[in-house]
């Protein structure tokens, strides 16, 4: 998995299981007829399994989404039902620190650690401050081409990158002879649009051009892509290994 895809909301979760995990070895007064004694979590599987696993499970489930956009298990989206998971481990941390009359640090930080990994699963898709990514994407060098170096060497895309056959469009030019004109084309099929390069802000999943609901590729901060078409508010991209597909969500991107 890409880190550069983490959100800030994406931290706070990795961050609160974190807290959960060392939260479950810390001691939590239990009282009986026999009067109270220490113990931890790992002491009560019941407490255990609801409140400290489920919620590094919900983490887990949350952060898989994010490597795998779309992914299902059972019908139900990862990163839906990790968010559903924290929201019930956080609730049997609550009522857990209510019913038992007194309480040790175990208790008390696993109930903040709950909260807040509930708070950060629920609210990173609502806040803009939380989907900002985690790290920054390295600023691209305008001076050069995109992927750096210079066009046609090894490993680097050459001038006809992207095009059928390695022959870039000769935009405004006259067309070479025995070949169609480009622009005649282009302008058919995309009007003006000119083919430029792209990075995104932070991962994008996308989608073939056929209308399928699953991506079939994520596109990463700090790694170009050619922008081949436009397709209604989106862009029809190409990644480095030749796939094309739909980038829905384009805002915020940098031309290169």
């Amino acid at each position: 998995m890409n880190i550069r895809s983490l959100t800030r909301g994406d931290g706070v979760v990795i961050g609160a299981a974190a807290v959960l995990f060392i939260a479950s070895f810390l001691g939590r007064f239990s009282c009986s007829s026999g009067g109270c004694f220490s113990t931890n979590a790992w002491d009560s599987l019941g407490l255990l399994m609801s409140v400290y696993i489920a919620g590094i499970i919900a983490a887990v489930l949350i952060i898989l989404s994010r490597a795998t956009p779309g992914r299902k298990v059972a019908g139900f989206d990862l990163g839906q039902f990790g968010a559903a998971l924290s929201i019930f481990a956080a609730w049997t941390a609550l009522w857990t620190l209510l019913g038992a009359g007194s309480a040790g640090a175990g208790t008390i930080l696993g109930l903040l650690a709950a909260l807040a990994l509930a708070g950060g699963a629920v609210a990173t898709p609502l806040v803009p401050a939380l989907k900002a990514p985690l790290m920054s994407a390295p600023a691209p060098n305008a001076a050069q081409p995109p992927f750096g170096g210079q066009p046609g060497q090894p490993g680097q895309p050459g001038p006809g990158y992207g095009y059928p056959g390695g022959q870039q469009p000769s935009y405004g030019g006259q067309p070479q002879a025995g070949q169609p004109d480009p622009n005649a084309t282009q302008q058919a099929s995309a009007g003006d649009f000119t083919p430029f390069w792209f990075a995104v802000p932070v991962a994008r999943p996308l989608y073939g051009e056929d209308g399928s609901p699953t991506p079939i590729a994520e596109l990463a901060p700090g790694t170009w892509y050619l922008a081949v078409e436009q397709r209604g508010p989106g862009l029809v991209a190409q990644t480095q290994d030749g796939r094309r597909g739909v980038l829905q969500d384009t805002t915020g991107i940098q031309r290169g």
